[in-house]
């Protein structure tokens, strides 16, 4: 950095026909530039200025190496400016994991508006269940709804989803609505074994958090198989909002025990912990929580059983 201090402050000297003209164009004061120009000097060893107290002229020597030095620092200057500009306009290919219900239903989206307003990005989603190894599989961020395990990526956390219980419309005229969650015990529940709580399906009281044991006709490794069935009738379900709010604007089902609903899941973009974040990643993580914040993936609270819209 000192050095190319002193070939701007030589080439700013040449320009300006002094070093005083030189030292106010950089904004540096007289005996800087000057100092500037003897350590220069003295590296190279021939005099670049012949100086007299009003004006410097390139010797020889000097302005030919003026002229090789101001293409160098332009060219420097030029390749500062793209760097800043890929930063702000990012390309490349931008490589995201997330959950399989997650990453198609809502990610999908959400990168297509990404990649509209940076055209030059291209974009590779890499769906899976399992917590990846970034680095291994080469992704840049992953996004993740639920708690996390202990890690040493980066991580922000961009919305909590509300999480709800519901039923269709004619199962409650068959099987009645639950008024508590210890009702949900004699109901049928359509369970989806791929959740971490299981059978024990948690809910809130009194501000605390606690669980009851539910049972049903109809289970599967599936949530989107679940979420359907619950929609045909076949039992309770509990879900993320956003994840049935196509089934509530239509009708398709209701929400049940909203005063009990469980605690949200938390989302969060993590990142390798490196020293400078990709341009790519930095601005999607920065989209994600704002059209997480505009949509509001928490919000549509609506009391007894009417559909919450969006």
């Amino acid at each position: 950095m000192e050095r190319l201090d002193d070939l701007r402050a030589f080439v700013a000297a040449v320009e300006g026909g002094s070093l005083t003209a030189g030292a106010r164009s950089l904004g540096r004061s007289l005996q800087s530039v000057s100092r500037s120009l003897a350590s220069l000097e003295r590296e190279l060893g021939v005099e670049l200025l012949r100086r007299t107290t009003r004006r410097s002229a390139p010797t020889d020597a000097g302005l030919e190496y003026y002229r090789r030095v101001r293409l160098a620092l332009a060219e420097l200057d030029q390749a500062r400016g793209d760097a800043s500009r890929d930063r702000r306009e990012p390309h490349g290919v931008l490589r995201v994991g997330a959950s399989s219900l997650f990453g198609p239903g809502y990610l999908v989206p959400a990168l297509a508006a990404f990649t509209a307003r940076h055209p030059r990005l291209e974009v590779e989603l890499q769906v899976s269940d399992a917590f990846e190894d970034l680095v291994a599989r080469r992704l840049d961020l992953v996004v993740r709804v639920g708690r996390l395990p202990d890690s040493r990526l980066r991580a922000r956390r961009l919305a909590e989803l509300r999480q709800v219980f519901f039923a269709a419309p004619a199962y409650v005229a068959r099987r009645g609505r639950p008024r508590h969650p210890g009702d949900l015990a004699s109901h049928a529940c359509v369970v989806w074994t791929g959740a971490r709580h299981g059978t024990a399906w948690p809910f809130r009281t009194g501000g605390e958090e606690r669980t009851v044991e539910v049972s049903g006709p109809f289970r599967t490794n599936s949530l989107a198989a679940a979420i359907e069935a619950v929609a045909q009738g076949l039992g309770v379900g509990l879900a993320a909002l956003w994840q049935i709010r196509h089934l509530l604007a239509r009708g398709a089902v209701d929400l049940l025990l909203v005063d009990f609903e469980p605690a949200g899941q938390p989302v969060h973009a993590l990142w390798p912990a490196r020293g400078v974040t990709p341009a790519a990643t930095r601005l999607f993580v920065e989209f994600l929580a704002e059209r997480l914040r505009v949509e509001d993936l928490s919000d549509g609270r609506r009391q007894g059983g009417a559909p919450a819209t969006s």
